[in-house]
């Protein structure tokens, strides 16, 4: 079943990447080319890709493919991709606005700057504040249960706000505001629809003027008119899949653009280049939490990666058939984007933390895994809690003789047995081997992911 969800992307734990120093700030066009290359035809994982690093407000660009995998039409600098969850940068960049301009307070609930008589859940009296929504520490989940059994091939078209504030009238928190992180679609979207009530014009409108225009951003928008420049998108197998539609959730991620257009949007966040949005840029890192992973951390919807010297303040986006990802070092602001027409095992994330620094590590090329039989009855000894990090666990279910895993934060993934012991991700470059006693019940597990090994005790 495909997911739902927009979610952080190929990385399952992204804080996991390493980072031993930064690049010495030299762009080598023909290494970006190759990277690009190389993930497209030798690996095959992907139909077209694009990818640019940004230095001083000149990005240096790199593409390679098609824009439909029967096309003739190569990839470019303006071709058309869906962004999905960058969509996010665009609303907490308007949210960053109006508390600069005093309009909206971090700390007070959303539900004073929603229209009156909106009902939104609450857990022992305490209230979802601005801040949770924007940090994703609401305690909603990240979509609505019944997205998962409407129209997978694009799931968030006919949700619309009647249903979106009846999911929320009769929706019951499980834990406090504040309390945990899990990213959360209804939480940004809930976001967008308080903004655009206190700004009094659509949520749309909004990134129009606040954001498009103010950083000449002509090939970004909801809605697409030229047809012929919009990629197609595309499963991990290559085949072709819907382009994904939004109603309420279009501030989680509704946004097409263009690698030309995301190269000024990154420059301009990373202060490569001054604009009229500096201050509400600067205010998205006033405040931070931890975000689920060891050394990750969130602002006001940026994913900020702590390196040796630095931040890595990135954001990424998965639809149905797209990939993105957009971020940038903080103290040499050297920033990258990368841009794919494909939801593939490898993601293209590596790439883009590679670009901006240059010893992150790429990940190896995906090697081709079996699902076997094995006796069913073993599941159960796996079931349990296994902790990686002081905020990062794994949570082992089982159900109809299926195998799930779920990382702190994330969305649940089945996995599938190369052996007994040996798990493997069809969703993620990554798998699981468990470590057990002489009865066979599991002790612990090792990830494998990006090259690594990452043991988890169970609890």
């Amino acid at each position: 079943m495909r997911s739902v969800g927009l979610a952080l992307g190929a990385i399952l734990l992204s804080g996991t990447l390493a980072f031993a120093q930064t690049t010495d700030g030299t762009v080598d066009q023909n290494e970006i080319e190759q990277i690009v290359r190389d993930r497209v035809e030798r690996d095959q994982q992907g139909v077209g890709l694009t990818a640019a690093v940004i230095v001083d407000d000149q990005p240096v660009f790199a593409n390679t493919g098609m824009q439909d995998v029967n096309g003739e039409t190569p990839v470019d600098d303006h071709t058309i991709f869906e962004i999905g969850s960058i969509t996010k940068i665009f609303t907490n960049l308007l949210l960053a606005q109006l508390v600069v301009e005093g309009k909206i307070d971090l700390d007070k609930p959303v539900i004073d700057y929603l229209p009156e008589g909106t009902k939104l859940p609450e857990f022992e009296g305490k209230s979802i504040s601005v801040f949770d929504l924007a940090t994703h520490y609401s305690g909603l989940p990240s979509v609505p249960a019944e997205l998962a059994s409407g129209d997978l091939d694009n799931p968030y078209a006919d949700y619309d706000a009647t249903k979106f504030y009846a999911f929320l009238a009769s929706y019951t928190l499980t834990r406090a505001p504040g309390a945990e992180f899990e990213y959360s679609n209804i939480g940004t979207s809930l976001l967008g629809q308080a903004i655009s009530h206190v700004a009094g014009k659509p949520y749309a409108d909004l990134v129009s003027e606040r954001i498009l225009t103010p950083l000449d951003m002509t090939e970004t928008s909801i809605t697409v008119d030229d047809f012929f420049a919009f990629a197609g998108g595309h499963n991990a197998d290559r085949q072709p899949v819907s382009h994904w539609d939004f109603d309420v959730f279009a501030p989680a991620g509704a946004y097409r653009s263009t690698a030309t257009d995301m190269a000024k949007f990154v420059a301009a966040a990373s202060g490569q280049v001054s604009t009229p949005l500096d201050a509400a840029f600067a205010k998205m890192f006033d405040r931070t939490r931890p975000a689920g992973s060891p050394g990750m951390n969130i602002g006001l919807g940026w994913m900020l990666l702590d390196a040796p010297d630095s931040q890595i303040a990135w954001h990424n986006g998965g639809t149905g058939g797209f990939n993105s990802f957009i971020g940038f070092d903080r103290t040499s602001k050297r920033a990258s984007l990368v841009l794919s027409n494909a939801l593939t095992l490898t993601g293209i994330e590596d790439i883009g933390f590679h670009l901006i620094d240059e010893k992150a590590p790429l990940a190896p090329q995906p090697k081709p895994r079996t699902a076997v039989d094995i006796d069913v009855s073993v599941l159960p000894n796996y079931v349990g809690t296994y902790q990686l990090g002081p905020e990062m666990d794994l949570e082992v279910t089982t159900d109809a003789g299926h195998l799930f895993v779920q990382a702190s934060g994330q969305g649940k993934l089945e996995v599938f047995p190369e052996s007994a012991t040996e798990f493997f991700f069809k969703d993620v470059d990554a798998q699981i081997t468990f470590e057990t006693d002489a009865s066979g019940k599991a002790t612990g597990l090792v990830l494998h992911q990006n090259g690594m090994d990452l043991p988890g005790k169970r609890k």
